[in-house]
């Protein structure tokens, strides 16, 4: 007999990733809430950790990575003209690729990350570590946006990565209920 950690011990995703991947799908499961990924600096890292954990089929719904603004306009629906006036590292980038995950799966709530996790690509306004988050849920309005820009420390490309997709896990956890 093996216990579950021995099971895990082939896989290549960091343990406080899965962990966290881990708890974003079984809360989720618990309420019977689908999730939706759009992810661009993270290149598919929250979606592989997602599956990851046996059963996540019952919660992950899809998992979109729309590496380029043209990929952003294509498959998530991203107006070019947000994407020109604010650039693909923005709160409205963001907020769009979120909704257009949900809008194109059939999630209960969706979340996006963009940004820039260098080494190159960073500017003075967007040093590298620079990292916008979204979330979108089903009958939200837009004055309910969930969005978030934060600035990781540079510390190489993995650990922003890394930092990133553990933000977008943590967005996907329900949130407690009112009092």
């Amino acid at each position: 007999m093996t216990d579950s950690s021995s099971k895990n011990s082939d896989c290549i995703l960091p343990a406080e990733l899965v962990s966290l991947a881990r708890r974003v799908v079984a809360e989720n499961r618990a309420i019977g809430r689908k999730v939706a990924i759009a992810e661009s600096c993270t290149g598919g890292l929250v979606s592989a950790a997602l599956t990851e954990i046996p059963g996540s089929s019952a919660v992950f719904e899809a998992g979109f990575v729309t590496y380029s603004n043209a990929q952003k306009v294509r498959l998530l629906g991203v107006s070019e003209d947000v994407l020109d006036a604010f650039g693909a590292v923005s709160i409205a980038t963001a907020w769009a690729m979120a909704q257009g995950a949900l809008e194109r799966s059939q999630a209960d709530v969706a979340v996006s990350i963009t940004g820039v996790a260098g080494p190159d690509g960073g500017t003075e306004l967007k040093p590298v570590g620079t990292v916008v988050f979204a979330r979108a849920e089903k009958g939200m309005s837009d004055s309910d946006a969930v969005a978030d820009l934060r600035r990781f420390e540079d510390e190489g490309r993995a650990k922003i990565r890394l930092q990133a997709a553990l933000c977008a896990l943590e967005l996907l956890l329900p949130e407690p209920p009112s009092p």
